[in-house]
């Protein structure tokens, strides 16, 4: 089972980034997908969080209007769109797929927001 992340990267303020996930190893479909993020020395936060379909999902305030994410269940790839990215963006990025009962994790992906 694997599930990991690409597109990480350094960008200035204003940036934008897309990262990917991708699961092989088990059935992606049936589970909820969620990004995360983590500061060293601070709690993970959510990111966001994306349904079965694609057509719930959830922000934060922190990231509304900014960040999008989507899914291909066809590819089992998840996708994470952030613009306007700023210095408190800085962060290790996890993408992780729950259903009850069974989560799988990625390796995390650094992004960096520096001028």
């Amino acid at each position: 089972v694997n599930f990991v992340e690409s597109g990480g990267g350094s960008v200035r303020p204003g940036g934008n980034l897309t990262l990917a996930c991708k699961a092989s190893g088990f059935t992606f479909e049936p589970y909820d997908i969620y990004w995360s993020r983590q500061v060293s020395g601070k709690e993970r936060e959510l990111v966001c969080a994306i349904g079965v379909l694609g057509g719930r999902t959830y922000f934060p305030e922190s990231v509304k209007g900014r960040f999008t994410v989507s899914r291909d269940n066809m590819k089992n790839t998840t996708y994470l769109q952030m613009n306007n990215l700023q210095f408190e963006d800085t962060a290790v990025y996890y993408c992780s797929a729950k259903k009850p009962g069974r989560e799988y994790w990625g390796q995390g992906i650094q992004v960096t927001v520096s001028s």
